[in-house]
């Protein structure tokens, strides 16, 4: 009992650190912002605020991760592929924040990174489908290198609305925190616990109105390190865990990140072109504010998390793919309702999940509304 006590008083001392290091490093890592010229100025439709905004808040993100990583986590392999190709992560994400970088110079960095997590031993070597185990032999190097600059890039592009992709970060990284934790890979469940306290410790001044962006400097360094770690923590832990686990877990930005792509080419244009038609943008183009639709992919993204620790671990006995399916089921025949009654700005209001506020007038007349402005 005393050493559970200890270790439960080590993990908050180590989440707390995180959490409040991020906190504590964002307001001057927002004059530092100002000061190097890393601001977004919004130019085109694309932009969903309205006044120029500082970048680089992934760098206060970083800090606290690093340092309490760094004095309370255990070093293993996949904690230095983190913080090696995390630092070039935030290095080459500073710079694109201040200097708008290619498409391509950022591809050939982040391949850079994916090979660093390779040497520290990153690799994925085989996934379980559906009960059968795929060794992938020659194919484990250009496979985990795929895996870790696809999921670096699809929290990359879901970061389009204030606290967007902050938040859904902080969500998975309590995923996967769970699911390692219940396979009894505590060093790894520390680091997810670190990495999704950083992330809070950044939200309050990201979310909307947001005074600070994270940035590439941010995403970038986020998506790279929940793919590392899901290698290290899903991937290499154990045989018998589905390949199902990890695309439910990133299932919200890697969706995302293939429908922009396939859109992109099918209409002739670049898959690296920025468009204003992510799932965030056609939310918000129905109707919703910002902080509706960002409420809304929280819990699209909290109820595949629930998904994925209920199909990870037998404690949920041998009818978890049922108990896993009813889950899931439950959860879109919620969302269809809420959809009903959200499309429409009238049953919106009465819901009492809008932001707008309305007058009721007298019986038999409409509502009026005071929509948002922005």
């Amino acid at each position: 009992m005393e050493n559970l006590i200890n270790t439960i008083i080590y993990a908050v001392s180590a989440v707390l650190c995180s959490g409040l290091l991020a906190f504590a490093l964002t307001p001057p890592v927002r004059v530092l912002a100002f000061l190097i010229g890393a601001v977004d100025v919004p130019t085109d439709e694309r932009r969903m605020h309205t006044k120029p905004t500082p970048r680089i808040g992934g760098l206060a993100i970083f800090g606290g991760f690093a340092i309490s990583a760094l004095v309370f986590g255990t070093y293993t392999p996949a904690l230095g592929a983190v913080l090696a190709g995390g630092f070039i992560m935030v290095v080459m994400g500073i710079l694109d924040d201040v200097y708008r970088l290619k498409a391509w110079v950022k591809l050939i960095v982040q391949v850079a990174a994916a090979v660093v997590a390779v040497l520290f031993g990153v690799v994925i070597e085989h996934i379980t489908l559906f009960g059968y185990v795929i060794e992938f032999g020659v194919l484990s190097i250009p496979i985990s290198i795929l895996w870790i600059v696809g999921l670096t890039n699809a929290i990359n592009l879901l970061d389009g609305l204030d606290g967007l992709a902050c938040g859904v970060s902080a969500i998975m990284s309590i995923t996967l925190l769970g699911v390692v934790l219940l396979h009894g890979d505590y060093q790894s469940a520390l680091i997810m616990a670190i990495l999704a306290a950083a992330c809070l410790g950044f939200l309050p001044f990201n979310m909307n109105p947001a005074r600070i962006f994270m940035g590439d400097t941010g995403s970038l360094f986020l998506g790279y390190t929940m793919a590392v770690m899901s290698v290290q923590g899903v991937f290499k832990m154990h045989t018998v865990i589905s390949f199902i686990i990890p695309i439910a877990m990133f299932a919200l930005p890697l969706l995302d990140t293939l429908f922009a792509i396939f859109r992109r080419i099918k209409g002739g244009e670049s898959p690296f072109a920025p468009d204003r038609k992510h799932l965030h943008h056609k939310l918000v183009d129905m109707g919703f504010t910002q902080r509706e639709a960002v409420r809304i992919l929280y819990a699209v993204c909290g109820i595949l998390g629930l998904v994925s620790i209920t199909f990870s671990e037998d404690i949920f006995s041998e009818y978890k793919l049922t108990k896993t399916l009813i889950v899931a089921a439950c959860a879109i025949i919620v969302f269809g309702l809420n959809y009903i009654v959200m499309k429409k700005t009238s049953s919106r209001v009465l819901s009492g999940l809008a932001e707008h506020g309305y007058t009721p007038i007298k019986k038999g007349e409409e509502l009026s509304h005071e929509t948002d402005k922005k």
